[in-house]
């Protein structure tokens, strides 16, 4: 929800302005406008396989299974030299079954009333839900935004791989004034989880679950701050080549440099090789040790409906990579379960993918992949830290009949690791987008 006083006061006046321009002008806003209604049904298990550790955290089995529905406005603009729209966000989710002790999926917020303290293990609502609101402008071809927030850039990219999508609170100016060149500027200030219903200060997140990454702050110092900025863009050097960088800043966090090229190199026919290289260098901004050189490379090789992917990322510096706590970090090997950005860590990925269209069905596609780390810092007098994951992910989209537009998910990963808890998840998604307007 809007709850700061600019964010509030600038969805106002457009939305006073709006009502101001007689209709004649308010034709775009409304021919323009788009809705959907998105019904997503989510079952989520992680079983957590250690033993030992299963012992002493007191859970052994994360399991929950929701409904979620996502009423989604996008208006467009109003006439002028200057337009105005408003996009909005009506979001509920509705616990199924798990929560009692299985909780803390990520799908449900979290029930503290029913945690048992002595085992650990978590509960989780029955249901939530919350609105969100971002009043826009456009002048010629530059658009800003302010208000709740939904971000995907190589700073900062909101996660939609739960029931509901977590979105920022704050604003953003886009611009397509230059061709081939396109420009992205934000400040952020709170933050509203997949698993909330409230927005909260944003925080840093702790690049691996046992602090192998180094990542440590000074006494009596939180790791929050209602404080994010950014400054990038993407220019396509020719039509197959595109070089991108951004800076951004958590305030008293880190300060980061990230640079990506991506270039397609055509093949025969229905063959082509791309390539994705990333490189990002990470420092502190007073209040963490922050540290930390990551470079990334993925070349993927098509062929018809076949992909085949071979990634390499290194870690280097004091500490892992750092990244805004809940959000998808711009890693080549950020996969399922895990990100492989501990610190000094070395990890290869190998990738197929298949979209059966190729072969007369379409709406039918396969992933798996396989990650291997070591090489990971976990301190002194301690021995190198190891982590492998397998994923595979299969999907299908009905294209006609009653069905058409339904669509089936299953998402199956194995991670093992002599340093953070073995896992074996499963999430099935069932999804179905009814257009309004």
């Amino acid at each position: 929800m809007l709850k700061t006083p600019i964010a509030r006061g600038v969805a106002l006046a457009t939305l006073g302005a709006t009502l101001a321009i007689p209709s004649m002008a308010q034709a775009e806003f409304i021919k323009d406008s788009k809705a959907n209604l998105e019904l997503r049904n989510f079952y989520y298990n992680n079983d957590l396989r250690d033993p030992v550790s299963s012992t002493v955290n007191g859970q052994s089995k994360q399991e929950e299974w929701a409904q979620g529905f996502l009423l989604r406005y996008e208006s467009g603009f109003t006439e002028g030299t200057v337009g105005f729209g408003l996009d909005a966000m009506g979001l509920l989710g509705v616990k199924l079954d798990g929560g009692g002790g299985s909780g803390g999926t990520g799908l449900l917020p979290a029930d503290l009333s029913s945690v048992n303290a002595a085992q650990g293990k978590a509960g989780s609502q029955d249901n939530y839900s919350h609105i969100t609101y971002a009043a826009k402008a456009r002048v010629s071809k530059s658009t800003l935004k302010v208000g709740d927030l939904q971000l995907k850039n190589m700073a900062i990219a909101s996660s939609d791989s739960r029931l509901l999508p977590q979105t920022f609170q704050g604003g953003q100016i886009t611009s397509l004034e230059v061709d081939n060149l396109t420009l992205d500027a934000g400040y952020l200030n709170r933050v509203n989880n997949r698993d909330s219903t409230n927005n909260q200060d944003i925080i840093l997140s702790n690049v691996s679950g046992s602090n192998v990454s180094g990542i440590r702050m000074d006494s009596g110092r939180s790791n929050l701050t209602d404080d994010f900025r950014y400054l990038g863009g993407s220019y396509k050097v020719i039509d197959n080549l595109t070089a991108s960088y951004y800076y951004s800043k958590l305030e008293e966090m880190y300060k980061q440099h990230s640079f990506n090229l991506v270039h397609v190199l055509p093949l025969a026919d229905k063959q082509s090789l791309k390539t994705d290289v990333r490189y990002a260098r990470s420092k502190d901004d007073g209040s963490t040790n922050v540290d930390n050189k990551a470079f990334g490379a993925m070349a993927t090789y098509s062929l018809s409906g076949h992909s085949f992917g071979l990634g390499y990322q290194e870690m280097s510096g004091d500490t892992g990579f750092a990244y805004v706590g809940g959000t998808d970090p711009f890693l080549v090997n950020y996969v399922q379960v895990g990100h492989y950005g501990n610190r000094d860590e070395k990890s290869w990925q190998a990738r197929y993918d298949f979209n059966f269209a190729s072969v007369g069905i379409p709406g039918l596609t396969f992933m798996t992949r396989y990650v291997t780390g070591d090489n990971i810092e976990r301190g002194a007098g301690v021995s190198e830290g190891k982590e492998w994951e397998r994923n595979t992910d299969v999907a299908y989209v009905f294209q006609d009949g009653v069905l058409k537009n339904l669509g089936v998910r299953w998402r199956n990963a194995t991670m093992r690791s002599n340093f953070t808890r073995d896992i074996d998840q499963n999430r099935l998604i069932v999804s179905y987008t009814l257009p309004l307007l």
